[in-house]
């Protein structure tokens, strides 16, 4: 497998046909795509964060990942995520998955749980619009530490311990 740059319509096309639960974002920091033996096998979009309370100049988030099945595409696909945000100068990248998810994909490309949101809808009495034709429920915020370190001449992501 090796990455290729992709273009929002052609992620967004991917995430049309694969994704289960969401459709096509609006936006984009950059896309990138797993290929396999000539096919794309999976995409990522990374975006600013959705909530307006992480700071979007220093987090940046994977809004939706697909892949057509591909054993590791997934990990594959997060791991690359972050090796280019920490090249583009972001210190974290985050994503949420449903609560049901268990994080494997995550866990194998050296991301940690950060917690559990409680869900529902974003529209108010003050504040319409948004988008309800996605899962409502709780999801998991899973994130990476992104911080600048040598090996062999090369830059390398390493995970930040919290005590």
């Amino acid at each position: 497998m090796h990455l290729v740059h992709l273009e929002l319509t052609e992620a967004n096309g991917l995430v049309a046909l694969w994704h289960r639960h969401h459709k096509p974002v609006q936006g984009h920091r950059f896309s990138i795509g797993a290929m396999h033996e000539g096919e794309i096998v999976g995409a990522a979009i990374v975006g600013r964060p959705v909530s307006r309370e992480i700071d979007q100049h220093t987090v940046v988030e994977v809004t939706r990942l697909v892949t057509d099945g591909m054993p590791h595409a997934c990990s594959f696909l997060y791991a690359a995520c972050a090796r280019a945000a920490l090249a583009l100068g972001y210190t974290k990248i985050q994503t949420y998955i449903l609560e049901s998810e268990p994080g494997t994909s995550l866990k194998a490309a050296g991301w940690t749980f950060e917690t559990l949101t409680d869900g529902g809808d974003w529209n108010h009495s003050w504040r319409t619009g948004r988008r309800t034709d996605q899962p409502m429920v709780r999801k998991q915020r899973w994130a990476k530490q992104l911080v600048m370190g040598r090996a062999a001449g090369k830059a390398i992501v390493k995970e930040v311990k919290h005590d």
